[in-house]
């Protein structure tokens, strides 16, 4: 359903952040629209489906990703996992926690490669 329904909507929407990355088995190029949050030097993403899903397995296989926010692609790498304590603190206070009921306890961090130009903020706070 996500694949066919959401993930299309999502991303032509262009309110989401979207992952751009290659396919680990195929080559092909994914867009996946996520929930990515800005953190000091790089991005944080809630794994709403755990590290086993598969863009999260085709980034740690290619060591890194590119991300489309806010209108632009920023280059992310060194992708790896982290438990709930320091991803919460990691988050701003501002960024709302996942509700306890999903069982949330894995989270994906990666390195913003700059390109200048400062922090990145996250467009899901821009109310």
């Amino acid at each position: 359903m996500n694949k066919r329904v959401f993930n299309p909507r999502a991303i032509a929407g262009g309110r989401w952040p979207v992952l751009i990355h290659v396919g680990r088995v195929s080559g092909a190029t994914y867009r996946t629209p996520l929930d990515a949050h800005p953190v000091d030097g790089g991005y944080l993403f809630v794994l709403v489906y755990g590290s086993r899903s598969d863009w999260v397995q085709n980034v740690l296989a290619a060591d890194g990703a590119r991300l489309r926010v806010d209108g632009k692609e920023v280059e992310l790498a060194a992708p790896r996992l982290v438990g709930e304590d320091e991803a919460f603190q990691a988050l701003s206070d501002a960024v709302a926690r996942p509700p306890k009921l999903l069982r949330i306890t894995e989270f994906l961090r990666m390195d913003l490669i700059a390109a200048g130009g400062g922090a990145p903020r996250s467009p899901m706070n821009r109310r």
